[in-house]
């Protein structure tokens, strides 16, 4: 039996990885089975235990192929300057990689609307529930820097305002992603933002002219 090379096992974790996708994307993670990933991928499901530990294993390694733009917002180190500018770039910024990298919105709309958290996946919902709780600390954050800066007592508190923002963020997202209801995200997006600020009382950069 001839070894096979490493650029051979590879190329079968490259397709296992693929195959994957296209299968949690159809079924769902937790309906989708190893069985059907390998058929996909034309392997066997020996292949997958060689590759990968569980279908959860295999499923994190789908998310770490692409990282989650949620999750790369969160690990952007905070920039110097206006942290309502700093909010309005980093909500911009995850809608226009939606937009514009289908790779990378096919894994988040699998790890947003394709995983049912049933007991195998629990870590799945752990990494999940980390990203939007660092997402919402950050905006919390920064709104709370804004406020101080601009001597502004908010309607609300800054954790919940940042909690009407993330949900903002969220059902944008959604919409679009479902279809339903065509719209430029990036361009709605930003105009639903800077309202939403407003109407908490803030002065953006365009208002101080």
């Amino acid at each position: 039996m001839v070894r096979r090379t490493k650029a051979e096992a590879d190329a079968t974790r490259q397709a296992l990885l693929d195959a994957a996708e296209d299968v949690f994307h159809e079924k769902g993670v937790g309906r989708a089975s190893l069985a059907e990933i390998a058929q996909a991928a034309g392997a066997t499901r020996g292949a997958i235990y060689w590759h990968f530990k569980d279908k959860v294993d295999l499923f994190n390694a789908m998310m770490d192929r692409v990282t989650l733009p949620l999750e790369a917002a969160c690990r952007r180190p905070d920039a110097a300057g206006d942290p309502l500018a700093r909010v309005q770039g980093t909500i911009q910024s995850l809608l226009a990689i939606a937009v514009e990298d289908a790779h990378t919105r096919r894994v988040f709309e699998i790890a947003m609307y394709r995983v049912e958290y049933v007991a195998e996946l629990g870590g799945v919902r752990e990494r999940h529930e980390a990203s939007l709780k660092r997402f919402h600390a950050r905006l919390t954050n920064d709104l709370a820097l804004a406020a101080r800066e601009q001597s502004l007592t908010l309607p609300m508190a800054h954790a919940d305002a940042a909690l009407g923002l993330q949900a903002l963020f969220d059902g944008l997202l959604q919409t679009w992603i479902l279809g339903s209801t065509p719209f430029d995200l990036q361009r709605v997006g930003a105009d639903a933002v800077a309202a939403y600020l407003r109407g908490l009382g803030y002065r953006l950069q365009g208002d101080m002219r």
